[in-house]
């Protein structure tokens, strides 16, 4: 299957949650060449991000990403990626072959308002999150840095956007039966709203040859 090529550009909204996950349970996840960044003892920082993708964007999607850690490599710190979910089979084939991130189909279910999501994969569902009220702030741009793996290298891309931000109450449900429940196993502690979503996914570089993934720490 054909895909746009990188960069891509994406324009929406997105929720991240944030949470505090377990180093030894995020190590699973991560190659041994990166470094966990612990926030407490025992903790990294990772979260769920869900996000619409609509016209003026390369290709109009829906995704869910589960960020397992922020890591670090020498002194760039970025996120990894252990779980990501599209609802766009180009997108899909973009993701793996591009980015090399470990991109499945799923399906997006928005609702009153697009405050309402429920992710499923066939008769299993991968989490629904719903917000409330939110208290909005003003427009920010920024980067962030991402980690992937291609056979034995390490990759890393940057992500530049901007976004008018707002922190919002939210609901996040991750199943047991969710191939991620054991990373996402408490309520967030924060979850941010970004509207008016403009962002630019940029081409990938090898910085790490010869990186062991999933090796025990």
């Amino acid at each position: 299957m054909s895909y746009p090529q990188a960069p891509w550009s994406l324009k929406g909204f997105a929720y991240q949650t944030l949470h505090l996950i377990d180093v030894a349970k995020a190590s699973a996840h991560v190659p041994i060449g990166l470094e966990i960044v612990s926030f407490l003892p025992g903790k990294t920082l990772g979260g769920v991000y869900l996000s619409q993708y609509k016209a003026g964007s390369t290709l109009l999607y829906s995704e869910l990403i589960v960020i397992a850690a922020i890591v670090r490599r020498h002194s760039a710190i970025g996120m990894w990626v252990s779980h990501i979910y599209v609802d766009n089979l180009e997108s899909v084939e973009g993701g793996r072959n591009i980015w090399k991130l470990p991109k499945e189909a799923a399906e997006f279910h928005w609702s009153n308002q697009q405050s309402n999501v429920l992710v499923k994969q066939r008769d299993r569902t991968l989490c629904h999150f719903t917000s409330g009220w939110q208290l909005n702030f003003w427009r920010q741009n920024g980067q962030v840095l991402t980690y992937s793996q291609l056979e034995s290298d390490l990759l890393l891309f940057e992500t530049s956007a901007a976004a008018d931000l707002a922190i919002v109450t939210s609901r996040l449900e991750v199943p047991s039966s969710s191939p991620f429940a054991r990373l996402i196993d408490s309520p967030p502690w924060l979850t941010v709203k970004a509207e008016g979503l403009d962002a630019t996914v940029g081409v990938p570089s090898v910085v790490a040859p010869g990186t062991k993934i999933f090796a025990t720490r």
